[in-house]
């Protein structure tokens, strides 16, 4: 097995609050990682920092609005300039669904979504990207998720954020192998956390998200072009993808995700 825990000299993860966030980050804590957490709820950010810390990781945390693109890119340039990531794992996200009773989403979340899921992660990108370019090193991390391969009735939007950061993701993949720089796109299917708890429809194949944090960090040490699990689950999403759409949808309705 690769230890992967000490390949990095410094590590930022947005979303660190979050189940796969948070995993992520203990999994990286170490005396030689700095660690640059940012995260919404500030107490469980703090108490983070301090494991991370009894760890010998030397941590850095942040706690902001994602939305205000304004001030991540005026927060990124001075990491930048203080100490530029090694890795950066675009992690923040959210989710919505179609509501009870089959209301359908509401703009509001819509909104809120996107802003988060995508305009945050690509202004964290694009920000950071040409100090890595100049340094002609990093890698990057892209949270997607195994719904980008296809939509899912009871969670559009979110199933669409997905999908956009994957393409976004397999682009600058190709884009930029030839600067040394590395980019990832992370595909996860169902991992316990309270966001998953809250998604309608049933969750095969859930996993703790220490064990997901263990998988991502031994794709990322591969530089693995796309890192799916847990196999069953990315299996069958992928075959979502390439059958024709209405045998999708009906085998979709069959197991419970019929909308």
């Amino acid at each position: 097995m690769i230890d992967n825990s000490s390949m990095y000299n410094t590590v930022l993860i947005t979303g660190a609050t979050g189940s796969i966030g948070k995993a992520l980050a203990l999994h990286y804590a170490g005396p030689q990682c700095h660690l640059i957490l940012t995260g919404r709820n500030t107490v469980i950010l703090a108490e983070l920092a301090e494991t991370c810390r009894s760890r010998g990781a030397n941590v850095t945390i942040h706690s902001l609005d994602l939305r205000d693109i304004h001030a991540l890119q005026h927060w990124l340039n001075q990491v930048a300039e203080q100490t530029l990531p090694d890795l950066i794992i675009a992690n923040a996200g959210v989710n919505t669904n179609h509501g009870e009773h089959r209301i359908g989403e509401q703009w509001a979340d819509i909104d809120n979504l996107l802003d988060i899921n995508i305009k945050a992660s690509l202004a964290l990108i694009n920000t950071l990207l040409p100090y890595l370019r100049q340094r002609g090193s990093g890698q990057i991390a892209i949270i997607s998720s195994l719904a980008a391969y296809y939509g899912l009735p009871v969670t559009p939007s979110y199933c669409a954020s997905k999908a956009a950061l994957k393409a976004y993701g397999e682009a600058m993949r190709g884009w930029l192998a030839k600067e040394g720089i590395k980019v990832n796109v992370v595909m996860p299917g169902y991992v316990r956390s309270d966001m998953s708890h809250a998604m309608p429809g049933p969750k095969p194949f859930r996993i703790p998200a220490e064990r997901a944090a263990q998988l991502i960090a031994t794709g990322l040490a591969k530089n693995q072009a796309r890192i799916s699990f847990p196999f069953p689950l990315n299996w069958g999403t992928w075959w979502l993808a390439v059958l024709p759409a209405h045998w999708s949808q009906r085998m979709l309705t069959l197991i419970g995700y019929g909308g």
